[in-house]
């Protein structure tokens, strides 16, 4: 069995992107483990917030999404959310954006040495949809696999943009308002991978309860989470069916499998 580690950038980020992934490595017996590198401090604050803070609030939900996937440890670097391209909030000195890559890089190689990682995932070159702290995640990621005692096998979770762009020209003729992953994305880059680098395609159809769960300990955040909840469920299926990896060391092509393996 392997020790994988999903790293994401903010909470709620695992339930959209690898939530399915954990809860089928979680089965197969895999020790999961999930790193959050901010704690979300800019997200929506909760109706039911009380004296919690954004933070302290969302990491509570966080708990409660590797409940429901079965992830057996989840792991804070420590830094603050630097907020969407041209937000003030990108200068604050705490921002996962103004980090030094090499401490950061640091910081999650001694996670990785920890739990002995066979595997660390990160996200594509863009962060998916070109959020500051995605970007920045990916240069952490691939820094700390370079410092971990052991190099784990590494990926990245992208968006498949083909099968995107397919949905929403299907929706565009059905007179329905679909997802343009052409248009929207947080720096004008169009959303996700083309179809013909990706390494992976993971069917996590079986477990589609499992990440609507996920996405509902989430619940505060109704901009994102409550967005993709509010599918019908034919549409979450074909939309969250399958999550897309990038293996940078892999023979080009798209193949149906398990990456996972130690």
């Amino acid at each position: 069995m392997a020790t994988i580690v999903f790293v994401h950038a903010h909470p709620d980020d695992e339930a959209s992107q690898t939530s399915g992934s954990m809860a089928l490595a979680s089965r197969r017996g895999d020790r999961v483990v999930c790193v959050y590198a901010t704690g979300g401090e800019h997200g929506m604050a909760a109706d039911d917030l009380g004296d919690a803070t954004v933070t302290e609030y969302r990491r509570r939900e966080a708990e409660a999404s590797a409940q429901v996937t079965g992830t057996q440890r989840v792991a804070w670097l420590g830094y603050h959310d630097s907020g969407l391209t041209g937000w003030p909030q990108n200068d604050a000195p705490a921002a996962f954006v103004r980090a030094d890559v090499d401490n950061a890089g640091l910081k999650l190689a001694r996670i990785l040495d920890e739990e002995d990682a066979d595997v660390v995932v990160g996200y594509d070159w863009h962060g998916n949809y070109g959020h500051p702290d995605h970007v920045m995640l990916h240069r952490v990621v691939k820094r700390a696999t370079e410092l971990a005692r052991r190099r784990p096998a590494y990926l990245e979770v992208t968006m498949n943009r083909d099968a995107a762009r397919r949905m929403f020209e299907a929706a565009t003729a059905a007179g329905v308002q679909g997802f343009d992953p052409d248009h929207g994305t947080d720096d004008g880059v169009p959303v996700g991978t083309p179809e013909a680098e990706l390494s992976w395609r993971v069917d996590v159809r079986d477990v589609l309860d499992v990440k609507r769960a996920a996405l509902a300990c989430h619940a505060s955040q109704t901009a994102d989470a409550g967005m993709m909840l509010a599918m019908p469920d034919e549409i979450f299926a074909a939309a969250f069916g399958a999550e897309h990896y990038i293996d940078p060391a892999a023979e080009p092509g798209m193949r149906d499998g398990w990456p996972f393996a130690s």
